[in-house]
């Protein structure tokens, strides 16, 4: 059963999440609330983790999800089908685009997708930024706006966002890398 959980669950996952890797974060959250496979923390290590490392977000929440649901199998069960509707639905694009390239419909279609795809990226972009900079967990019993604030974080945040702006030539693996050890040194 938990092996046919993985498939549809992730197979919905690869079907509806138009724009990469990053607009899979919205299913990937819904994901981690409904099924013990990984937690909302767990989502955010994970793109932290794929945001330094070679492969796309979706493809290392999947398999990380597998792997924690139900071993190897469950790895490889997640990983599949959430690259399966890329596959079938980039086959079936392929062999109908030759005949409707030049179709203002399917011009249309495409121009169409573009918005929501940013959307969804955005989302993602949102959670990510709040859940870093924030305690979410505070925000149920606000006694003060103190307590919400994570503030180490923010001003990490700022530091990194003076020093990209300062350091423009600086190599983005500089940033991860300070990141990355900050991270593991002042635990925020």
């Amino acid at each position: 059963m938990i092996f046919l959980q993985l498939f549809w669950e992730f197979f919905k996952t690869g079907l509806f999440a138009v724009g990469g890797g990053l607009a899979t974060l919205p299913f990937l959250r819904q994901i981690a609330l409904r099924y013990p496979w990984f937690t909302t923390d767990d989502l955010l290590n994970m793109i932290a983790i794929s945001e330094s490392t070679p492969g796309p977000i979706g493809v290392n929440t999947a398999t990380y999800a597998g792997f924690h649901a139900a071993g190897v199998p469950g790895a490889l069960t997640a990983t599949l089908s959430l690259v399966l509707p890329s596959v079938v639905i980039i086959i079936l694009v392929s062999r109908a685009l030759e005949r409707f390239r030049d179709s203002a419909l399917v011009q249309d279609a495409f121009y169409g997708l573009r918005p929501a795809s940013a959307g969804l990226i955005f989302g993602a972009m949102f959670e990510v930024f709040f859940a870093s900079l924030f305690h979410p967990e505070a925000f149920t019993s606000l006694s003060s706006l103190g307590d919400a604030l994570n503030i180490p974080a923010i001003l990490f945040f700022l530091i990194m966002l003076f020093a990209v702006w300062k350091l423009p030539r600086l190599h983005p693996i500089v940033f991860i890398l300070v990141g990355a050890v900050s991270g593991i040194v002042f635990q925020f």
